[in-house]
């Protein structure tokens, strides 16, 4: 029997099909800069998706978590309203997602203190997620934030009793962590919180213009903002190589093969496809063609993104309207938690 990640996300979405109502998902974003066409292939289309099949969404906009590698947080009103509209833009739809801020649901945080009681520091310390989060940090030293970090993450979801958490494979440590802390706290107190299982995205990866990760704080990211000037100055300084025939070779040849496979999805096309059309074009003839590809898909998303910015009360009241949802619901959860502790 398959017992792989890969295996049980298949079997789940199989029995999305037959039952969406069956299914609340929990994800989010810290904000700290414009979304990017790395988070619509990787994350964004996808909850639209679920959305779309009958899921109950939530979505979280990380505010404190803005904190959890850097000193500062800053631009985070501008930010948080900037995200939201990136949503909005990209097909979530408010009046069937919940679309909250960490700071504004107090229970949601409360639940970190019982939960921190549940896991060691040793089970923190060997979580390779947060090991390669301290090495990449911005801050001097490690605070304390980004090494429960795991921990808050398991309120975010166990708050609203989500039984369903799409990630990629390199989160599914801290999604152990969450399923740890369910479990631990069943046994000790009482059946309270689902177990919630991964889903595993079946997104590729996305290399910005530079070769490396698609990255906002890379610089190498095309925003899904981003005007169609300012996308075809950005694709136009991409890395490529100097063979000028075009192929999609993701191991041989990563830098061409992640333009083609942008302007592959961008035209919802196979890449090997893509790469025949443009042939011995070369370097200019793939960038023009994803160039003309992304602009071309974005055009309906940065419209309707526009319309949104415009109307920053409207944003505001989306947030208002999810803030006051989430805090029913965190509220309750804080009450039985409190209940089955004190029994």
């Amino acid at each position: 029997m398959d017992t792989t990640p890969e295996a049980r996300s298949r079997e789940l979405e199989e029995r999305i099909a037959v039952d969406p109502g069956a299914f609340r998902i929990l994800t989010g974003d810290r904000p700290t800069g414009p979304l990017h066409l790395g988070h619509y292939f990787g994350t964004l289309a996808n909850r639209v998706r679920l959305q779309r099949a009958g899921v109950e969404l939530f979505v979280l906009v990380a505010d404190y978590q803005v904190l959890t590698d850097r000193d500062v947080a800053d631009h985070l009103s501008e930010y948080v309203e900037g995200l939201v509209a990136d949503y909005l833009a990209a097909g979530i739809d408010p009046a069937q997602a919940t679309i909250f801020r960490h700071s504004s649901v107090p229970a949601l945080n409360q639940l970190m203190l019982p939960f921190l009681s549940l896991v060691s520091i040793a089970e923190l310390s060997r979580n390779p997620t947060v090991k390669d989060e301290i090495a990449t940090s911005r801050q001097a030293a490690v605070s304390g934030l980004m090494f429960t970090y795991p921990v808050h993450q398991a309120a975010d979801i166990l708050f609203c009793k989500a039984n369903l958490v799409p990630v990629g494979r390199d989160q599914l440590p801290h999604q152990e962590i969450t399923r740890t802390v369910a479990r631990r706290f069943n046994e000790r107190y009482g059946p309270v919180f689902p177990v919630p299982d991964a889903l595993l995205s079946s997104a590729p990866l996305l290399l910005g213009t530079d070769g490396r990760k698609m990255s906002k704080s890379r610089g190498n990211a095309v925003a899904l903002s981003a005007t169609e000037d300012e996308t075809a100055r950005l694709i136009r300084r991409a890395v490529t190589d100097a063979d000028r025939t075009i192929a999609y070779a993701p191991e041989t040849r990563p830098e061409v093969s992640g333009l083609v496979l942008l302007a592959a999805l961008c035209q919802d096309r196979d890449p090997h496809a893509v790469a025949a059309e443009i042939g011995d074009g070369g370097s200019a003839a793939l960038k023009k063609v994803v160039t003309d590809s992304v602009n071309e898909f974005l055009r309906p998303i940065r419209a309707r993104r526009a319309e949104l910015a415009a109307d920053r009360a409207y944003l505001r009241q989306v947030l208002a309207e999810g803030d006051e949802r989430a805090n029913a619901i965190a509220d309750r959860t804080l009450a039985e938690v409190r209940e089955a502790m004190a029994s």
